[in-house]
């Protein structure tokens, strides 16, 4: 089977999807190839002709190779300012790539002119015309190259971002006019998505063979006519160009469950969608970090669950996994042990991405998040205090918040700015599938049949734009706000903030 990671997103990390079910296969005995076409791809149109004459894309030009050197050393991130002009003229010259092509094109994201990727008949245009894709000269030469190489039977795409969706397609209509009996089968967190959704129907049939929603390990093996066992494996990062992420040393992304534990925030696109949680045993954890960390030498471990377990944070402060991590954790009692919050730096944690939402009790209370600001304070002040980081999460524009809650939020972030390391602002979007929306007035948000989200009439009055001027003219200018934001990587934002710490 040939596993692809497509463009586009960002590139300083291996991709984890195709890693868990790499090793799932090859547990069962059942050969693989892994393709991260994200990366390659990149580096493909990086390499290429130079394009902008002025000044700033011809020094951007000149200085890519140590550009991109730079970013692969630890050295670079001891300076912060040397770091954001490396990653700043890196894109630039991606960035120059795509308007040649009419689209957005940067280190993180990919925008095409004229097509959406909420449409399927702009995604099905796409494969139509696979050559239109800025990426067809690189995935038109390697995945023939690795088609004649590998043999096989099946082609599995990984398709977890929006930014993917365009050229996943276009790769799909490639391989379905060159080999058109190779069957493909395609999974990932955006097409779990689709398919939970109760409208879903199917448009994709003739190009995709098969549409897998969840974990795709027991259904990927059942399509290669084998038996499925439910024993754990551990993830297969075998394949893959570990050396050339662009991270100051391999970062090593691992899921320790699916779904999540507390399951009650309200608009919870987990929630919505039913997905179940399930944890892998924290003792199976720590017995896979130890020997994917003797295969691979990490530099930072990166939990990608939605929260990483109290039982499972209990199990690494007890026996250290000798690497640093860090991940998102659910603001817990736990964390408002100062014992604790010890033993957790000491077991190498760095950083810690909470959820916060919001700094008024009422909106938190509204929201379902089981949570009340004393402790969120006391969990800050700990954090703080042991020195490990935070990547704090807010959200505007939830039905139970107007302007009033929001600058309560924003008093409470300038109170206790000395413990937030790095903000993450986001404006509230209402998932199709939330049991609430039925319950307030709706309309087209983002046109397209596969759009996730519906825009609603807001109870309050407070529109997308009068929050979004509520940041920009009031939030973000406080110096003790701006002073953090300026903190965050750019365009590598929470994926390079734990080498800052």
């Amino acid at each position: 089977m040939l596993l692809i990671h497509p463009p586009a997103a960002k590139g300083c990390e291996p991709p984890a999807g195709i890693a868990r079910l790499a090793g799932t296969l090859r547990g069962h005995g059942l050969p693989c190839t892994l393709l991260d076409a994200n990366l390659e791809g990149q580096l493909f149109l990086l390499a290429g002709p130079a394009h902008g004459a002025d000044t700033w894309s011809l020094r951007a030009g000149r200085n890519l190779k140590d550009n991109l050197a730079a970013l692969r050393t630890p050295e670079l991130y001891q300076n912060p300012s040397r770091y954001r002009r490396a990653v700043a003229d890196v894109n630039r010259v991606l960035e120059q790539a795509g308007r040649g092509s009419h689209l957005s094109l940067t280190l993180a994201n990919y925008q095409e002119q004229g097509l959406s990727p909420l449409s399927s008949a702009d995604l099905i245009r796409a494969a139509e015309n696979p050559e239109a894709n800025i990426f067809f000269p690189y995935f038109a030469a390697r995945l023939p190259e690795l088609i004649e190489k590998s043999r096989p039977t099946l082609i599995g795409i990984s398709l977890n971002y929006l930014s993917q969706a365009p050229t996943t397609f276009a790769m799909a209509g490639f391989l379905k006019k060159r080999y058109p009996g190779l069957p493909i089968a395609l999974g990932g967190g955006l097409v779990t998505s689709w398919l939970r959704n109760p409208a879903w129907n199917n448009p994709f049939a003739g190009l995709i063979d098969h549409c897998l929603a969840g974990p795709g390990e027991k259904p990927l093996v059942r399509l290669l006519s084998s038996d499925f066992s439910p024993r754990h494996q551990t993830p297969s990062y075998l394949g893959l160009p570990l050396t050339e992420y662009l991270a100051p040393g391999l970062i090593l992304p691992y899921a320790a469950s699916s779904g999540c534990y507390w399951n009650n925030c309200l608009f919870c696109p987990e929630k919505a969608e039913g997905n179940p949680y399930r944890q892998i045993p924290p003792a199976t954890v720590l017995a896979d970090i130890a020997s994917l960390k003797a295969d691979t030498r990490p530099a930072l471990l990166h939990f990608l669950d939605n929260a990483v377990s109290p039982s499972l944070m209990q199990a690494l402060a007890a026996e250290p996994p000798g690497l640093d991590w860090y991940g998102f954790a659910r603001i817990s009692p736990l964390l408002a042990e100062i014992d604790f919050c010890r033993a957790l730096r000491q077991s190498g944690c760095r950083m810690l991405k909470l959820g916060l939402e919001s700094g008024d009790q009422s909106v938190l209370d509204a929201m379902h998040k089981g949570q009340d600001l004393l402790l969120i304070e006391t969990v800050l002040q700990n954090l703080a205090a042991t020195g490990i980081a935070t990547y704090i999460y807010l959200l505007f524009g939830t039905p139970s918040e107007s302007l009033a809650e929001a600058r309560r939020t924003l008093d409470f972030v300038v109170r206790h700015h000395s413990a937030i390391t790095f903000l993450n602002l986001a404006v509230f979007n209402m998932p199709i599938t939330s049991p609430e929306a039925p319950f307030v007035a709706r309309s087209e948000f983002y046109g397209g049949d596969l759009s996730l989200y519906t825009d609603f009439a807001h109870p309050n009055g407070w529109s997308r734009k009068e929050i979004r001027r509520f940041l920009d003219q009031e939030f973000k200018r406080h110096p003790a706000i701006a002073r953090i934001l300026h903190r965050d990587p750019p365009l590598f934002t929470s994926n390079h903030a734990a080498f800052f710490c």
